[in-house]
């Protein structure tokens, strides 16, 4: 989680780059620059790093921010506001689903997937009570679905006994996260993304449990379990617009 991350920035050109930063705990070796999803620069520094030693790492690694940046905002020209009306199309474990509004009819308003299509029933067709419907539904199967997940990917990592306390937190700029208490936190909006995609991320949390940081230890615990996983890590990313856009 991000809760004691602090605010600061750096100019490159005529652009000013703000970024959130978190000192971690060694043996977090070296400064880590991460653009997230939601286009927020993130690094992650040593305890004990100087301010000005994190900026001129950051400094150093501008101009492929600076693309990334330029990438992700020429990808979200094209992605439209949701309007929650029928004919949209959502995501469910990586396939587009179109949407069909219907009248309740009496019955209790709810989402069901049905032949392709996310058919939700309401008698109140409103954008703001289908969107609160649909989340709801994506809330319940994200909690069926990375249960699974997490008891598949468990013994992978080496893990026994009880799979890891999960819960679902939305959050605006991360897929997962892991307490210090060992608690697997996953966004729900995950559940939109392909099961390989899933399966990276469970992986990479629950690597966490064993390393708390991102050394090389970590990522050979990492590729153990999911060899693939820089690829399906990619695939994310490139969906990530669509994924989280609401």
């Amino acid at each position: 989680m991000d809760a004691d991350a602090r605010q600061y920035a750096i100019v490159y050109g005529d652009e000013r780059i703000p970024f959130s930063l978190r000192l971690l705990p060694r043996p977090q070796r070296r400064v880590a620059i991460h653009v997230m999803p939601d286009g927020a620069v993130r690094v992650d520094a040593p305890e004990g790093t100087a301010l000005p030693e994190v900026k001129q790492a950051l400094r150093k690694r501008a101009g492929w921010v600076w693309q990334q940046l330029q990438a992700l905002r020429a990808r979200m020209q094209h992605v439209l506001p949701r309007a929650y009306v029928s004919g949209e199309t959502h995501f469910y474990l990586g396939r587009r689903h179109l949407l069909k509004v219907q009248p309740a009819r009496g019955e209790t308003p709810g989402v069901r997937l049905w032949r392709g299509r996310l058919e939700i029933s309401t008698d109140a067709r409103d954008a703001a009570t289908v969107r609160r419907l649909l989340e709801r539904w994506y809330r319940a199967r994200a909690e069926e679905v990375f249960a699974r997940v997490m008891a598949d990917m468990s013994p992978r990592m080496g893990l026994r006994g009880a799979p890891s306390p999960l819960r679902l937190l939305s959050m605006k700029t991360q897929w997962g996260s892991c307490s210090p208490r060992g608690e697997v936190l996953l966004n729900p909006h995950l559940v939109k993304a392909p099961r390989a995609c899933i399966e990276y991320v469970v992986a990479h949390e629950l690597c966490h449990l064993k390393e708390h940081n991102h050394s090389e230890r970590f990522y050979r615990l990492l590729a153990r379990a999911v060899p693939d996983w820089a690829a399906r890590k990619a695939e994310l990313d490139g969906l990530a617009e669509l994924l989280l856009n609401r």
